[in-house]
C-alpha cells in the first residue's frame, strides 16, 4: 500500500515537471511571468508596436536608447539582448510594461520599435524617446 503511493506521488510530482517543461510556455518564462519581469507580452503586441528608422549603427543606438530611457527616467526591468528589447516600466511608480527593440537595417541604420498592450505606454514613451533621438527636447519637459 506504501509502495503504490509513493508509485502516485512520483507519477504526479513527473507529470507536472512535464507540463511545466513542454506547456505553452517556457519554464524560464513562467518563472519570470511569477517574478513579474516576463517579456512574452512585449514580444506578442510587437507587431502594432510605434516604430521609427535612424541613422545609428546598432551599437550607437543601443547606447543612445539607453541613455534616453536614463533621461527619461523609465525603469529597466528586463534587457535581452537575444531579442535586442529594453524592457521598462514607465517610471518606477508607473509599472506600464514598454518594450524597445532595435532592429540593425543597415550598416548605418536601425529601426526603434516601440511595443507595450498599452496604448497610452507605447505612445508615451515612443514620442519622448524618439525626439530625445532625434536630437530634440524631451517633450515630457516641455509640459512642465
Amino acid at each position: 500500500m506504501a509502495n503504490r503511493k509513493v508509485e502516485s506521488v512520483s507519477f504526479l510530482i513527473l507529470s507536472l515537471f512535464i507540463i511545466n517543461i513542454f506547456g505553452c510556455a517556457t519554464l524560464k518564462e513562467k518563472m519570470k511571468g511569477l517574478a513579474g519581469v516576463s517579456t512574452k507580452i512585449l514580444e506578442d503586441n510587437r507587431y502594432d508596436a510605434i516604430s521609427k528608422n535612424f541613422d545609428f549603427d546598432y551599437a550607437g543606438a543601443y547606447k543612445r536608447v539607453k541613455e534616453a530611457l536614463s533621461s527619461m527616467g523609465t525603469y529597466v526591468y528586463s534587457e535581452d539582448k537575444k531579442n535586442d528589447l529594453i524592457a521598462v516600466y514607465i517610471s518606477e511608480t508607473d509599472t506600464t510594461v514598454v518594450g524597445i527593440f532595435l532592429t540593425e537595417i543597415e550598416g548605418s541604420k536601425v529601426k526603434v520599435e516601440v511595443s507595450s498592450p498599452s496604448t497610452y505606454g507605447k505612445e508615451t514613451i515612443s514620442k519622448r524617446l524618439f525626439a530625445i533621438l532625434e536630437g530634440l527636447p524631451d517633450p515630457a519637459l516641455r509640459m512642465e
